[in-house]
Parts: C-alpha cells; sequence; structure tokens
C-alpha cells in the first residue's frame, strides 16, 4: 500500500497541466529582452508564457500591447476573476500593483500587495508557485534587470524537478539579475535571448520524445 506522501505526489501530478508553463522575470530594460524572446518562438509553441515583471503600481501598463505586435500569440493581462486558466500558445502579463500565484489546476491568482516596496518580490513568488504546483513542467527564465529577483525562485524550480535559463549576463541591457542567478549554480541553460527563444523549443521537442511507462516497476 502506498505511503501518504507517494499517494499526494500522485495526487499533485495529476493536476498538474499536461504543457511546460514558462515563467518569464524581469526588471529594467525588459521590455526589449520580452520582445526578442517572443520574436523567435515559434506561433505555436505549445506552452503557456507568464510574464512577470517590477511595474509601477500607480501606471497603467503598456506591456500587453507592445508585446503583441512581436507575436502571433494571444497576448493578455492577467485578470482575476476566480482564477485566470491559462492556454497552450497564450502569453500572460502580470498587471501594475499586484502580486501573482499559480495553482495546479494552472489557474493564475492576484493578491494584493502587502509587503513595502523595497522589499516585494513578485517573481520569486511567481517563480515558487510555478515549482510547487507545475513540478517537472516548470520552467524559470530570468532577464534582464537589476537587483537579485528570481534568483530563490529558480532553486526552488530546481528542486522540483524544473528548468532554469538565464540570459547572458554579458549581453543583458542590466545584468542584475541574470548575474545573481548565475552565480547560484542552479542554471540549465545561460545564453542570449533569441537562443534561450530556441533552446526552450529544443526542451520541448525533447518531452515529446520522452515516453515514460506508467508502471513504477517497469521504470
Amino acid at each position: 500500500m502506498p505511503a501518504d506522501d507517494e499517494r499526494d505526489a500522485d495526487t499533485e501530478a495529476a493536476d498538474r497541466l499536461d504543457f511546460p508553463v514558462v515563467g518569464i522575470g524581469a526588471s529594467a530594460g525588459g521590455l526589449g529582452a520580452f520582445q526578442t524572446f517572443l520574436e523567435h518562438l515559434p506561433d505555436d509553441p505549445g506552452m503557456a508564457f507568464v510574464l512577470v515583471q517590477h511595474l509601477d503600481p500607480d501606471r497603467a501598463s503598456e506591456l500587453p500591447r507592445l508585446l503583441q505586435r512581436t507575436t502571433a500569440m494571444e497576448v493578455a493581462p492577467v485578470e482575476d476573476d476566480g482564477g485566470m486558466e491559462l492556454a497552450r500558445s497564450h502569453i500572460y502579463v502580470i498587471p501594475p500593483g499586484r502580486d501573482m500565484t499559480i495553482s495546479g489546476d494552472g489557474a493564475l491568482h492576484l493578491t494584493e500587495i502587502t509587503a513595502s516596496r523595497a522589499e516585494r518580490a513578485p517573481i520569486d513568488l511567481f517563480f515558487r508557485s510555478l515549482a510547487d504546483s507545475q513540478g517537472g513542467n516548470a520552467v524559470g527564465v530570468v532577464l534582464s534587470g537589476t537587483g537579485s529577483g528570481g534568483t530563490t525562485g529558480l532553486k526552488r524550480i530546481k528542486e522540483r524537478g524544473g528548468v532554469t535559463l538565464v540570459q547572458d549576463p554579458e549581453g543583458a541591457e542590466f545584468e542584475g539579475m541574470p548575474r545573481s542567478a548565475v552565480r547560484s549554480g542552479l542554471v540549465d541553460v545561460v545564453a542570449p535571448v533569441a537562443q534561450l527563444a530556441e533552446r526552450l523549443v529544443d526542451y520541448r521537442d525533447a518531452l515529446s520524445k520522452i515516453q515514460l511507462p506508467e508502471d513504477a516497476e517497469a521504470l
């Protein structure tokens, strides 16, 4: 008879989405990095993308409109009316002045900001929830930005069997976030933004070729 923790793990895996969820974090210099990343993805990559950026809480974000110019995928700001469900080949953008998490069934949830502006860590918060809810289906990407945002979130993604990619600090407009992530030693791929998109597609293609037996004894 399986132990309780094994049953819990099986239940969590069953509740996860059946496609990768890619969390992308950036702050300063993020717009150009986001645009380059999306331009090098196919029109129908079969993954969901969630963009988390440090935004001024007092200003409306133009990010969805600007990004829509660079991709055929639908770009939408997240709206929380009980949870916004993810779909393949869609891009979701955090709105200003909110924190965001994702649940096991792939729904995005917005919460009111409780931390001070200096203490906010929206990228790490989302990455941690992504790792806990999606396990091996989680992908964390850190792009241009100042500070160390995203580093602790990438650690959780690695702990849960996910994949981590980081923009090469030498090519980032602001190298703080990428360099902090690289120094953690927890990054699978470090490359220019365009190559990160290409490597992500390679990862997707590799997933479709890996067929693991469902029976534990056969595995």
